[in-house]
């Protein structure tokens, strides 16, 4: 640990300070918890993406319950139980979503009908194009244009769009049903 970070039994004494108000003592204790956040962490969760989507979530939730934490006690096992309980949540999610989404991006492309991807890559006007992406709702029209039209990677667009990497896949899946339904609808 760095030389200007806190020891742990200095931890509960910065965070009652950040109880009465004390901004520095509280960017002192948070950034002197992270590193034990995050070894935390990675005992449950092995993706390195997740680890970090996890840590924010722990420091969101110390965020908002510190008035919560008794300083007369240490304060890593209250920090250890948020961070398990937001990896569980995490893994949870993790699983419901992996049952239904593809995480192989070659079978995600083959999974799109080729008459509607020869179609959608044939158009050669910006009106027509526009007029597709339009029948779209926002979030989805964004992705379709990073991922697909920009050529970003889906974890580029996930950074851009400050989405995880699956709410990414999510939003073209969906994207590429409801262009592929329009122009059902459109075109026969």
């Amino acid at each position: 640990m760095p030389d200007d970070l806190p020891l742990e039994d200095d931890w509960p004494a910065l965070m009652r300070r950040a109880q009465d108000g004390d901004q520095r003592a509280y960017r002192l204790v948070l950034r002197a918890v992270v590193p034990s956040i995050r070894i935390r962490v990675r005992r449950r969760v092995f993706d390195e993406t997740l680890v970090e989507d996890v840590v924010q979530d722990v420091l969101i939730t110390v965020h908002r319950l510190r008035h919560t934490y008794d300083p007369a006690l240490p304060l890593l096992p209250w920090i250890s139980a948020i961070a398990s309980a937001r990896a569980i949540d995490a893994l949870r999610r993790q699983g419901r979503s992996r049952r239904r989404e593809v995480s192989d991006e070659a079978a995600l492309g083959e999974a799109v009908d080729v008459r509607a991807s020869a179609a959608f890559d044939s158009l050669d006007a910006e009106a027509d194009l526009a007029g597709m992406l339009g029948v779209l709702p926002e979030r989805q029209r964004e992705m379709v244009e990073m991922v697909k039209l920009r050529e970003m990677s889906l974890d580029a667009a996930a950074q851009e769009s400050r989405l995880s990497v699956s709410a990414v896949k999510s939003l073209l899946h969906r994207a590429i049903l409801k262009l592929r339904e329009h122009g059902k609808q459109t075109h026969g």
